[in-house]
């Protein structure tokens, strides 16, 4: 592992955490393995095929809802990837919002969409969290499964190509990838996070009952996560 790349990305005091943004009925099944699986670890058998609505999955026992897939259009692909391709791409990793403004956009899209619904974000400790996974860590400049408002303006195209691997971070420089760590807008895991409780921070929920035994030290209100 590099320390310096991981010490450089979460140097700045709004960037020392990590948080990820789930359904709170999610939250028993992540307690139960004490892991963060990937949709396609949660959900086998797909092949980037888009989800139109949220699909609420078996998996070892444990319910498990895996969200749907925000349309994107072709235009916004690189031309040597599909569409089908960058989602099975996608649902490989496990998602992470490194600045809390962009989790709260998530969180307010989300809310609109699912009024009835129940969310949940983990806040966990960004320098533990990626010396833990380190091979496993990808960085994104953008914000990989949606559509830009105006994507015929974008000066990028999606493709696998950018998820820049940690150990290569200010080694490849590109328009694709970020360069310096004000530039990360996502931070991805491949396939899974394992060891949850070892990193967790804190689990922000509107309803206390949501949250499991376990974790039950560690709640905070959403509203608190500002």
């Amino acid at each position: 592992m590099n320390d310096t790349i991981v010490t450089a990305i979460t140097k700045a005091k709004n960037r020392q955490s990590l948080f990820h943004f789930t359904r709170a009925g999610n939250l028993p099944a992540i307690a139960h393995f004490d892991a963060l699986l990937s949709s396609s670890q949660a959900n086998r058998g797909t092949s980037g095929e888009r989800r139109l609505k949220p699909v609420n999955v078996n998996y070892n026992g444990q319910s498990i809802i895996v969200n749907t897939h925000l349309r994107i259009p072709g235009s916004m692909i690189d031309p040597a990837t599909t569409l089908e391709q960058f989602r099975a791409c996608l649902d490989r990793h496990v998602f992470f919002w490194p600045t809390l403004k962009d989790c709260q956009k998530m969180m307010d899209t989300y809310a609109r969409r699912e009024p009835d619904e129940r969310f949940a974000v983990l806040e966990f400790d960004a320098y533990a969290l990626m010396a833990g996974h380190y091979s496993a860590v990808r960085l994104s400049k953008y914000d990989s499964g949606s559509s830009p408002r105006y994507p015929n303006l974008c000066s990028y195209r999606k493709s696998p190509a950018m998820f820049l691997p940690l150990d290569r971070f200010q080694s490849v420089l590109n328009n694709l990838v970020p360069g310096k760590p004000s530039e990360i807008r996502e931070v991805l895991i491949e396939d899974r996070v394992m060891n949850v409780s070892e990193y967790l921070k804190a689990v922000y929920v509107d309803q206390v009952e949501d949250v499991p035994e376990r974790w039950m030290e560690l709640t905070r209100k959403l509203e608190e996560l500002q």
